[in-house]
């Protein structure tokens, strides 16, 4: 199936909160076959740098409490590991399934 050839990966911009226990419960609860990825705070940060994401840890209205603004987004791969595509947050999943079924039948065909 289309789904079969489709890996999705989440990756944290907040690797000091976002354990890999804690990865391990949220991010399949989305899907099971979707995957967390993590690192040290300097490579996030040059891979965030990278693809242009944004981020920022806010103070909470509790010490010791915090939220993280960032950017939201999907980047797309081809098989070959190529960026493709860039989908913004609130794009529409009309337009989301348009493009990668484009991208699915392209790569099926090579």
């Amino acid at each position: 199936s289309d789904a079969d050839r489709v890996a999705v990966l989440f990756v944290t911009v907040d690797p000091e909160r976002d354990t890999a226990e804690l990865l391990a419960k949220y991010v399949p609860a989305f899907d099971p076959r979707f995957v967390g990825l993590s690192g040290d705070a300097a490579a996030i940060e040059r891979t965030a740098k990278e693809f242009k994401v944004l981020y920022q840890k806010q103070p909470g209205k509790t010490p010791g409490s915090y939220s993280m603004d960032h950017s939201a987004g999907s980047f797309v791969f081809d098989p070959q590991g190529r960026l493709r595509l860039y989908m913004s947050h609130g794009q529409g999943a009309d337009v989301f399934t348009h493009d990668l079924r484009a991208l699915l039948n392209e790569s099926s065909r090579s």
